[in-house]
């Protein structure tokens, strides 16, 4: 994985974007310096001797000027992604806290922080909506307008899209971001569009297979909750800057996922929840992020992680933890599921009118609005929404909130 475009040699594209809204992959795919190779990965395909065939064909393109590759990389200045591409908030470590004691060195107040200037060039070389709704342009680059503050001040206003593509970020979501400063004011949220999918949802499909009437184990389901909570925990560890604990998380994960025995997935789990649930770091830097009490979260239809939790980042980072500890002991069950563990998925009500990643976007707005510019990408984190989970209803955009 390439920290930014201007890291990276090939560009890769999982699944069918819609021919309609690719402009957002040759915007990637532009920003690639030579030498480059560009290849869509679908299913079926042998994605081994696929990516095989793409190195095969980098060693054997010619080698520009060492000043032409120099050049190329000019895109790269502002993004501020380090090598482990864990963007982390400095703000927030600069407004709640200092670094841990001895011992603490890999927690994320001790990574060097580049969040906003990510954030702020993520419409340049990361994001091929960029240059809509932005106001005055010079030279390509979005110019501030003017905007009434919540004090009653007129503030320069600017306009920033974040993603469809962005490390540890959902592929394919948009968010569209009115700063004041370094609040925001406005979100709109959209996905980009891609063709229909048979397939299931990864992480919801033992819950899908089983309302479909086929036989499926406590331990399949739990396996898939673990490995998928594991998941959510390394993003938002990414996002934090503690790269470490986020690779951890992704081992576990795939310890889970290999089909080891539930001891085996419980060493690998265990340590982390330990380590990641004592961080006094990360807790402040977490701490009163994205509040989301559980009655309203009952209202805007969040079920799942976010309804249970009841609180801020941290309170659904624990949860996430204390769950996948807890369904890491189970992963040997034999015992059919019974009706409510049925509808009960990573993250929410499965099987219901609306997927559960639909109330957590429709939510997102409410949670960004008003919180600092440091902190958007551990808000979005904490939620982790699945975009997969729209595709097979063909889903192609979310209403801005």
């Amino acid at each position: 994985m390439a920290a930014g475009p201007a890291a990276a040699n090939v560009l890769a594209v999982v699944g069918d974007p819609h021919p309609s809204d690719t402009q957002w992959v040759e915007g990637l795919w532009t920003a690639i310096p030579e030498p480059k190779a560009r290849i869509r990965l679908c299913t079926g395909k042998d994605i081994r001797s696929a990516l095989d065939e793409v190195a095969t064909t980098l060693l054997r393109a010619p080698r520009r000027p060492a000043e032409h590759a120099v050049g190329n990389h000019a895109h790269e200045g502002p993004n501020g992604l380090d090598a482990d591409g864990g963007p982390d908030s400095s703000q927030e470590h600069s407004r709640r806290t200092g670094p841990e004691q001895a011992g603490q060195s890999a927690d994320p107040a001790d990574h060097s922080s580049h969040a906003e200037h990510d954030e702020r060039a993520a419409h340049d070389t990361h994001s091929g909506h960029a240059g809509h709704d932005m106001g005055m342009e010079v030279s390509g680059l979005p110019m501030a307008d003017r905007g009434d503050d919540r004090d009653g001040l007129r503030l320069d206003q600017l306009h920033i899209p974040l993603g469809p593509a962005l490390l540890d970020w959902p592929a394919g979501l948009v968010l569209r971001l009115s700063l004041q400063g370094d609040v925001i004011q406005e979100v709109r949220v959209e996905l980009t569009r891609v063709l229909r999918c048979s397939s299931l949802p990864f992480w919801d499909e033992p819950w899908m297979r089983a309302a479909a009437g086929e036989q499926v184990t406590r331990g399949q389901a739990a396996r898939r909750l673990c490995a998928a909570h594991l998941d959510s925990v390394g993003r938002l560890l990414a996002v934090a800057g503690w790269s470490t604990e986020a690779q951890r998380a992704r081992a576990a994960r795939d310890v889970a996922l290999a089909d080891w025995a539930a001891s085996d997935v419980v060493a690998a789990v265990g340590p982390l929840v330990r380590r990641v649930g004592r961080s006094r770091t990360l807790r402040r830097l977490t701490y009163g992020l994205g509040e989301l009490s559980t009655n309203a979260a009952a209202t805007a239809g969040v079920s799942g992680p976010a309804w249970v939790a009841g609180g801020d980042v941290w309170s659904r980072l624990s949860l996430w933890l204390e769950e996948a500890a807890h369904s890491a002991a189970l992963c040997d069950e034999t015992r059919p599921l019974d009706t409510v563990q049925r509808r009960t998925g990573p993250r929410g009500t499965v099987g219901g009118t609306s997927p559960p990643s639909q109330a957590l976007l429709d939510v997102l707005p409410c949670l960004l609005e008003g919180a600092e510019f440091a902190g958007a990408r551990l808000i979005l984190a904490s939620l982790d929404p699945d975009i997969d989970e729209l595709v097979p209803a063909g889903v192609a955009e979310v209403p801005h909130g």
